[in-house]
């Protein structure tokens, strides 16, 4: 591999993970809107400028190849559930304060694809992952005892962006084509509920001041972007690099939960996020050790 070619794949990794990891800052400024109207011009507006992308790359050949295969328009509907779910519940977190529990959710989301391959994919777990995984419960039953309650938010987040990435990970559909037919999945649903709400006077898609209906258009755009980012730098970076780059994302969202929106860190969540942090550099150390397995392998 190039020096050029990985430098620019980590130039296109940090932007995808950096503007993951900045979302909570720019839905913040749209926290006076209900998270599901939020959601319903998330969809549209991604799907049209998805769609605008398409077009000029004369890629709809590639999308009209998944409408003749049923099983891949139903796991799309099942992804386009998953990760509608996933944005729902993240907008609602930035939305009411609750972004540190936003970013350990995706902290744990690493080591949910450690369970869902175990469970669902019949995988072996090593040692490493084995502990890894059992540090991610002691911080989860360290959150259930320090809140007294199920850290619902984390745990949603984790859950579903995990199911969505075992999901995306059998299905043989490029991300930008994938996307596309994830959002249009979701307008049935944005377009009833505006219906609903319409009924009882209440615009989803209008009656906006100016700046918000920019930022809804926006969210299109900033949807699809460190989308195509992740894509080409999985071209150009190995698993192993990928994966390190992956923490960048909640990392961010921490630093902003703290030091820009002022929520607390308490002691309780402190322990929650030590053992999440320590469980992920136990799970890299063996991802890494994999990765130089094989590929000494392949040099053999």
């Amino acid at each position: 591999m190039s020096t050029d070619r990985q430098l620019s794949g980590i130039g296109f990794g940090l932007l995808a993970y950096g503007m993951w990891g900045f979302f909570p800052l720019f839905f913040r400024q749209l926290s006076h809107v209900s998270p599901m109207d939020v959601l319903s011009n998330r969809a549209v507006w991604a799907c049209v400028f998805v769609g605008l992308l398409l077009t000029l790359r004369r890629q709809w050949s590639k999308v009209g190849a998944v409408f003749r295969t049923w099983r891949h328009l139903a796991m799309l509907a099942l992804a386009a559930l998953l990760i509608g779910s996933n944005w729902l519940v993240f907008l609602w977190a930035v939305a009411n304060q609750q972004v540190l529990a936003s970013s350990l959710g995706y902290f744990l989301t690493p080591l949910v694809n450690v369970v869902l391959a175990l469970v669902v994919l019949k995988e072996r777990l090593n040692r490493l992952e084995w502990i890894s995984v059992a540090l991610a419960l002691l911080a989860m039953a360290n959150e259930i005892i320090a809140l007294g309650e199920l850290p619902w938010v984390s745990l949603i987040l984790a859950g579903t962006f995990g199911t969505y990435g075992l999901v995306r990970k059998q299905l043989p559909v490029d991300a930008l084509s994938s996307l596309w037919l994830e959002t249009l999945a979701m307008l049935p649903v944005c377009g009833a509920y505006a219906l609903w709400q319409e009924q009882h006077g209440h615009l989803v898609f209008g009656g906006h001041d100016p700046a918000t209906t920019l930022l809804l258009i926006s969210a299109g755009a900033i949807t699809a972007l460190p989308l195509i980012a992740f894509a080409a730098a999985t071209k150009r970076l190995d698993l192993a690099a990928v994966g390190m780059l992956m923490y960048i994302n909640p990392t961010l969202q921490l630093v902003t939960a703290v030091w820009i929106f002022g929520e607390p860190l308490r002691s309780g969540q402190l322990l929650s996020f030590a053992l999440i942090w320590l469980g992920l550099l136990v799970f890299s150390w063996s991802a890494w050790g994999k990765y130089r397995a094989v590929a000494q392998s392949v040099r053999g």
